[in-house]
């Protein structure tokens, strides 16, 4: 046997003999990382079976929900709302709050209605865009159901350049306007959305009408 061989011979023994005794010293230490990898990942998948299972149910309900709106059930789709805004899960509880505005609205309580939406609205803990939504919705309905004042304290940060909804802000605003007798604020507003070339084109088309409408009595009247 060469020199050579005999030391990979020896090199080979004491690595099998640092081999076995880091398993006598941390074998049982590698043993429960083992376990614990396990059950880690049994939980993680009880745990997202768990949000799945909720999160359909939730769905369901809903689904349900808007069903019997649609057919006229209001009483019931808001008995299912409720039960969402408290036990439902992920986005299901905001999304119930905004659907009971509606359905409130559509039974005839605007008052209620606004009050849902004001109440998503202020809500600090609800996204952004879902909160401007709400004050978007309680100012159309305040179109009808209220003042000017009241429909500017929802919409007014809305109107500037940049926000995506400004062209119905706006609009709001100039209905509330008009129909307080300013004509001359309604005929601004309206002509900001005409101007505004990211307008909508049927956002655009009612703007024209009104301020045709508006320029029309103003000339009868005067």
């Amino acid at each position: 046997m060469s020199d050579d061989s005999f030391i990979r011979e020896v090199n080979e023994e004491l690595r099998q003999d640092k081999m076995k005794a880091l398993g006598v010293r941390y074998g049982p230490l590698a043993l429960g990382l083992a376990v614990l990898i396990v059950l880690a990942t049994a939980g993680y998948v009880a745990y997202n079976h768990w949000t799945t299972s909720r999160a359909n149910a939730s769905g369901d309900r809903f689904a349900q929900a808007l069903e019997l709106a649609e057919e006229g059930d209001n009483g019931e789709a808001l008995e299912i709302l409720k039960e969402l805004e408290a036990s439902g899960y992920g986005a299901y509880p905001m999304l119930a709050r905004l659907r009971t505005a509606t359905a409130l609205a559509d039974s005839g309580d605007a008052q209620g209605a606004v009050a849902k939406f004001d109440e998503v609205a202020n809500d600090s803990s609800a996204p952004g865009a879902i909160r401007d939504v709400a004050r978007l919705r309680a100012a159309l309905l305040l179109v009808d159901h209220g003042t000017y004042a009241d429909v500017a304290a929802r919409v007014e940060t809305l109107t500037g350049e940049g926000n995506p909804m400004r062209h119905t802000a706006r609009e709001a605003l100039a209905l509330a306007a008009w129909k307080e007798g300013n004509r001359e604020n309604a005929l601004a507003l309206f002509g900001q959305i005409i101007n505004d070339e990211q307008a909508p084109a049927t956002a655009k088309e009612r703007a024209e009408m009104m301020s045709d409408l508006i320029t029309a009595t103003t000339a009868e009247s005067g």
